[in-house]
């Protein structure tokens, strides 16, 4: 039997308010820090550094966030992606069997509109790029219906397809 390994990564473009925000995060942070030595000999050092603290931990965060990666992996017939943040922190954002497969097509594909329900989950995890080539993998575990939108490379795809047959559209 064939073993399939593929991964295949992804980096998410920047929203449009990504720069704003960090610049603004940085002000934020660099003014709460002027204000903490402001204070140094008063009363409110404490609480100005305390809010120093705070801002330094909101723009690390707003930093770690805006910058987003997905990392999409298939193994015999698994599929899941992950979601690396701020090229650091990895978070498992979706997972599914071979069995929980359902269809794999075009994201504007006719064919999805048979498999599509109320209240279907839908997790995106494309770059956002114009003109990319999004696919849908559906997945039922159980009741729950799961749409993921994704890009595969073509290896990924010439790998779904042979394990696939009939659910690779």
């Amino acid at each position: 039997m064939e073993e399939n390994y593929i991964e295949w990564l992804v980096k998410r473009k920047d929203p449009v308010y990504a720069w704003p925000v960090k610049i603004l995060m940085i002000v934020v942070c660099a003014l709460s820090v002027l204000a903490a030595l402001q204070m140094l000999l008063g009363i409110l050092i404490l609480a100005a550094a305390a809010a120093a603290v705070a801002a330094g931990a909101a723009t690390y965060f707003v930093f770690l966030n805006l910058s987003v990666e997905y990392e999409y992996l298939f193994a015999d017939g698994g599929f899941s992606v992950d979601s690396i943040l701020g090229k650091a922190r990895r978070k498992k954002t979706f997972d599914c069997d071979k069995e929980d497969v359902q269809v794999i097509a075009p994201a504007n594909s006719y064919v999805l509109k048979d498999y599509e329900k109320q209240g279907m989950k839908v997790i995106d995890c494309t770059s956002h790029n114009a003109g990319a080539d999004v696919y849908a993998l559906i997945s039922q575990k159980g009741v729950q219906t799961t749409k993921v939108l994704f890009e595969p490379g073509d290896k990924m795809k010439a790998a779904m397809r042979r394990v696939f047959p009939r659910k690779f559209i």
